[in-house]
């Protein structure tokens, strides 16, 4: 468990500085998309021309970097790990497969069709409901690792949870966004959603894993930790942020007539985000699981896997659509709702055995 430990920590070293001035970044990187697509209209016109098979090669090649980087990290090897105590695997896998899609769905759906209703059109409903139901369907991957470090949280338990994670995500992604949509009467090809899974998931994970293997077989376990994975710390941001750019210039007209939208959009999000967490918190405290375990369960229940929620939403709706925005604005409100909940999570450790 060592060299797992090693693995996590070199990564959160690199991603520290922009995982906790992501939202910053993010709202710089609006600014400047709007202002690409408001005074340089040729350039979103000239990229979003480069597609194949309805995928944007452009946006595919900054997906990649968001997420080829994360995949690096995951080692399935340590899930014998769980054996020793189940109970915080449990509690993630329950919350996120079980429970946080249907509520995201539920918060989502009664905030855009009932309380918003006045403000959104019935498209625009649809649109955004679509693009949290990706959010709740993808679990967190990387930003974890974040969370728990910050909570100190066991490392090596963490890579668990994230690996068996991916593992499902496979396999059940697909079917309950494909259920999720069907409640809301959003129509969406079933080819189109394995295409999402299969460019965003499945080949960046066997990239990845066997990259980890290759390198690790070939120059050992230190060397991969220490000199190879923090090559790549920031990397997966600066992929994001430059996707974020290229989004908001496709994006722009529609946040400059409707700025409200973004507001409209955040509020089932972080009501979910708090939901979330005080449900998988709580239990975690009735189940006496120890801290170090607990909050990294919670965490990882109450954050997405929001660069995968991103690549579905323009694949499956396109660039320009609402479902994009509104995976968009859940990166924007992720990181300071989430360091809220890290805090709680700090100061409420007395209450939990360590």
């Amino acid at each position: 468990m060592q060299d797992e430990q090693l693995d996590i920590e070199g990564a959160n070293q690199d991603l520290s500085f922009f995982a906790r001035y992501l939202t910053v970044w993010v709202a710089l990187c609006i600014g400047a998309g709007i202002l690409i697509g408001q005074f340089l209209p040729f350039v979103p016109d000239t990229l979003g021309e480069m597609s194949y098979a309805e995928v944007n090669l452009p946006i595919a090649v900054l997906i990649w970097v968001m997420i080829f980087p994360m995949m690096l990290q995951i080692d399935f090897k340590s899930i014998v790990g769980v054996r020793k105590e189940p109970k915080g695997l449990t509690i993630t896998l329950v919350t996120n497969w079980l429970i946080k899609p249907f509520t995201m769905f539920a918060f989502a759906w009664f905030f855009f069709h009932v309380v918003f209703d006045p403000f959104i059109t019935e498209e625009l409903q649809m649109q955004y409901l679509a693009g949290a139901v990706l959010l709740g369907a993808a679990p967190c991957t990387a930003m974890v690792f974040v969370w728990s470090y910050l909570t100190d949280g066991d490392a090596p338990y963490t890579l668990v949870q994230v690996a068996i994670n991916d593992l499902i995500m496979l396999f059940a992604f697909a079917p309950i966004v494909m259920v999720l949509l069907g409640l809301g009467d959003i129509i969406v090809p079933w080819e189109t959603v394995m295409l999402s899974l299969l460019l965003y998931v499945v080949v960046p994970l066997l990239a990845g894993y066997a990259t980890r293997t290759m390198l690790i077989n070939a120059k050992g376990q230190e060397w991969f930790s220490e000199e190879f994975l923090p090559l790549f710390g920031p990397v997966t941001m600066i992929g994001l942020l430059a996707t974020l750019v290229l989004i908001f210039s496709f994006q722009g007209e529609v946040i400059l007539q409707n700025p409200m939208h973004i507001a409209l959009i955040a509020t089932p999000l972080i009501i979910q985000t708090f939901f979330i967490f005080c449900l998988a918190y709580g239990w975690a405290k009735l189940w006496d699981v120890r801290h170090c375990i607990a909050a990294p369960a919670a965490l990882i229940g109450s954050s997405n896997f929001f660069e995968l929620a991103v690549a579905a939403a323009i694949i499956m709706f396109g660039i320009d659509s609402g479902a994009a925005l509104a995976t968009t604005v859940g990166i924007l409100v992720e990181v300071p709702v989430m360091l809220a909940l890290v805090a709680i999570a700090n100061r409420t450790r007395r209450f939990f055995r360590e």
